[in-house]
């Protein structure tokens, strides 16, 4: 089982959104993956389901956090998801409010690795042995991990489950700073789960590799005028690969400044496509399968072209990049 976490500490740019397009766009490419709901926000889940939806999980406790919860709580082992089914190929595991009430436990059994306690091991472990049970049900490729904006302990337990992190940013002061955070921090948390592994009393406890590698960044929609972005945008955008080459792979800076369109680190720079977004909500469905009678009359047939295409070049370039293979080989 591969995981990939879309992570940025950076909220309210399009990070879910982002999940979302690429989950409907893995099935087109005939991948089955396991959606997750990593967010106490749960705005994946609300994106997927109606309120109707999701009050009727949440009411069962067919979440993330009803799978987590017997061994958080002591009374059990974690079970395995409850998988929400709204495309063939998309299976969700939805989010839940309560999930944010696990933070206090999750911060104090990161301490307790260090004193060999198997119970702390078993619960940072546990997203991990969540999203694997996950995808064993749902025989999924890989999943894809939907991550809260913070540098808590329950992102802490999330990225210690992912094997691959994609970044999203925008060009903006507060997605760049969001950067030069990040960066130390997945290293810290990379070095820190390392070295607590070898402090586990019980050699066949599986547990997660940690290993949190960067695949690259992926420049989110902002606004343009004459296909140039405009002039405070621009700043920023220029700033996006000397901060993404320095805090998050921790590398020496280039000679010379690198452009997102020439830099091997951009997975992919997502154009603006704001009028196709509401009609998508509406919908429930991607920007990109929208029709005539989701109102996307023949003014929005190439906006809706060119997001297929898009997204489309951005989750091959993902997989090709995580080692992930063609479903039919």
């Amino acid at each position: 089982m591969k995981t990939i976490a879309v992570f940025n500490t950076k909220g309210g740019v399009g990070n879910t959104s982002l999940v979302y397009h690429l989950a409907w766009m893995y099935t087109r490419l005939d991948y089955d993956v396991v959606v997750a709901d990593l967010d106490p926000q749960a705005k994946l889940t609300a994106l997927f389901l109606s309120d109707e939806e999701m009050e009727a999980l949440w009411e069962t406790s067919k979440t993330i956090h009803g799978s987590l919860q017997p061994l958080l709580a002591g009374t059990g082992n974690v079970a395995t998801p409850h998988l929400v089914t709204p495309e063939v190929g998309i299976n969700l595991v939805a989010g839940d409010m309560r999930l944010s009430n696990a933070e206090d436990e999750l911060a104090s059994q990161w301490h307790g690795c260090l004193d060999g306690k198997e119970r702390a091991f078993r619960v940072l472990s546990a997203t991990w042995q969540a999203l694997r049970l996950a995808a064993e049900e749902a025989r999924a490729h890989f999943v894809l991990m939907d991550v809260g904006p913070n540098l808590g302990a329950l992102n802490r337990a999330a990225l210690v489950a992912a094997d691959h992190v994609v970044v999203p940013v925008a060009p903006d002061l507060h997605s760049v700073r969001g950067l030069r955070n990040l960066g130390p921090t997945l290293c810290k948390w990379r070095e820190e789960w390392n070295a607590r592994r070898e402090h586990s009393p019980v050699d066949q406890l599986l547990m997660p590799g940690g290993a949190m590698r960067p695949v690259g960044y992926v420049v989110l929609p902002h606004a343009v005028r004459w296909d140039r972005p405009v002039q405070a945008h621009g700043r920023w955008l220029a700033s996006i690969p000397v901060a993404y080459r320095e805090d998050v792979l921790r590398e020496a800076l280039a000679p010379r400044t690198v452009a997102t369109t020439d830099d091997g680190n951009c997975l992919a720079t997502l154009r603006y496509f704001r009028m196709l977004m509401p009609l998508a909500l509406e919908a429930r469905k991607p920007m990109f399968a929208l029709k005539p009678g989701d109102g996307a009359t023949s003014g929005h047939t190439r906006a809706v072209s060119d997001c297929y295409d898009d997204f489309r070049a951005l989750a091959i370039e993902i997989v090709r990049r995580c080692d992930i293979l063609e479903p039919d080989l």
